[in-house]
């Protein structure tokens, strides 16, 4: 398998990659290898799928990956720029600026709209607030929820809930989306809606990484990655 250990030279192609990645945990009944070794290149511009069992290392893949937990050995790189074991301020700076992260349960706070809900990822980017709004209703516009912005949770359906979460993420223009289950609570019909959405964002230029036990999001990427107990044991492009 191919090797990133110089991937500031792909840099272009590549906007995410994985060079020798491992996490291990210490348990009370002994070692377990959650990663081992992985090695992976995650292009813009596409949508990839990991797929596997519970337990396969999807969901740790994707927090290493978010920067969000450390590799016990290996390297991320994020845009071509390596991000060293260590460093939480740094890590915090990347993951911030460059990562969007969709949760299964989309994590929404359930008292504030749909708008207030994106622009309060845009708090932090010293917009006035009139700008901040109009962002929001720019980045409702890209998941097609601009007519829904004044609503709370309680009153949208779960695809328009994880559509708010996906706007959200987008709230730091990242170069990197990494989604955990997003279709995992919704029924066919609003989980096809998602994935026409994640396809659209990979269209204009987004990488885009799902992690998802549902095989329509398999069949519908661009790529597909299968994990079984920590290790890569399939690596399709379609």
């Amino acid at each position: 398998m191919t090797r990133w250990s110089s991937v500031s030279s792909v840099a272009n192609a590549v906007a995410l990659a994985l060079d020798g990645v491992a996490r291990v945990y210490d348990t009370g009944g002994g070692t377990v290898r959650a990663l081992n070794n992985v090695d992976i290149g995650f292009a813009s511009g596409a949508v990839t799928a990991v797929v596997g069992k519970s337990g396969s290392g999807k969901t740790t893949l994707l927090r290493i990956a978010a920067l969000i937990d450390e590799p016990t050995s290996g390297v991320v790189a994020l845009g071509g720029e390596r991000v060293v074991q260590g460093s939480e301020r740094r890590r915090a700076r990347l993951r911030h600026e460059h990562i969007g992260f969709v949760y299964q349960d989309a994590k929404i706070i359930p008292h504030l709209s749909a708008l207030d809900n994106v622009v309060l990822a845009l708090l932090f980017r010293g917009l006035s607030r009139s700008r901040q709004r109009t962002e929001g209703m720019e980045l409702l516009g890209k998941v097609g929820l601009e007519g829904r912005a004044s609503h709370r949770p309680d009153e949208l359906s779960g695809g328009e809930i994880q559509r708010v979460a996906i706007a959200r993420a987008l709230a730091s223009d990242p170069l990197v989306l990494l989604a955990d289950e997003p279709t995992g609570n919704l029924d066919r019909a609003t989980s096809s809606v998602v994935i026409s959405l994640l396809l659209d964002l990979a269209a204009a230029g987004n990488c885009v990484v799902v992690a998802t036990h549902d095989p329509d999001v398999a069949d519908a990427v661009d790529r597909r990655i299968e994990l079984e107990d920590g290790n890569v044991v399939s690596d399709v492009a379609k």
